[in-house]
């Protein structure tokens, strides 16, 4: 959530200096990155493939795109945008941690995808020239950035005119009973499960804590608004476990 004036952030459940979360995640993420692909698909049921590509089909990509996936961890995300691009686009893998950044080119590179290009990339601070990316995709990453605000508003300046960001992320479910069988799966069950496959509990506990911690549909919509963003919308899959939310730069960069 946002940061107060005290210039403290959440991780989970806890509050931290700002400048300190960043190595919190970072920890957490070496930790699980053998295991991120497995873990996500028992914590969703292997769902989770499905919603990245629901995500990727409703992009509107297009293969002269440049494209930058941010927090494209094991490359997932990429793997599915590689058969759109042809040689006249660009598509970026890139994390802001090298654990998981190497795990994801390494997969790919073993699935015979090698015309990507992968860089150790922090959200907040894009290294990129303004009106760079045609697209820019976040999956399931949006969460674990310290300042929200900081990274949308880098995203911005990082499209062209008339670019797209699509971010898929852990969500509120809508129905409360649904809800709360979630939050018992998420609090109870996941952890054990990080502990039993990953041999680490504390690492997915605190991913269930953040996702909980994380705005919902209509304050994320609304921080997209904020960082200059229109035709912002959001929809929810699987009763808003999980939402797509979208927000596109004006033609006319002011």
């Amino acid at each position: 959530m946002k940061k107060d004036k005290d210039n403290k952030t959440s991780f989970g459940f806890k509050e931290v200096d700002s400048n300190e979360k960043a190595n919190l995640v970072g920890n957490v993420f070496h930790t699980v990155s053998k295991n991120y692909d497995l873990m996500n698909d028992l914590m969703s049921f292997g769902i989770h493939r499905l919603w990245k590509r629901v995500t990727i089909e409703t992009s509107g990509i297009k293969e002269d795109f440049i494209v930058l996936d941010l927090a494209g961890g094991t490359g997932d995300m990429v793997k599915l945008m590689r058969d759109k691009i042809s040689d006249k686009g660009t598509l970026i893998l890139s994390d802001i941690n090298a654990s998981m950044l190497n795990e994801g080119r390494n997969r790919l590179i073993d699935e015979g995808i090698q015309d990507v290009q992968a860089a150790q990339i922090d959200a907040q601070f894009l290294p990129f020239k303004d009106n760079t990316f045609d697209l820019i995709t976040i999956a399931f990453g949006l969460r674990n950035v310290t300042d929200k605000e900081k990274a949308l508003d880098s995203i911005h300046k990082a499209l062209k005119p008339g670019g797209k960001l699509i971010i898929l992320e852990f969500s509120k479910p809508q129905n409360e009973v649904f809800r709360e069988i979630y939050d018992l799966f998420s609090f109870e069950v996941i952890p054990k499960i990080g502990e039993f496959i990953a041999q680490t509990e504390e690492s997915y506990r605190y991913l269930a804590e953040s996702i909980r911690m994380h705005p919902t549909q209509e304050e994320l919509k609304k921080l997209l608004e904020d960082s200059g963003f229109t035709k912002c919308r959001y929809e929810n899959l699987t009763n808003g476990i999980v939402a797509i939310h979208s927000g596109q730069k004006g033609m006319i960069d002011v």
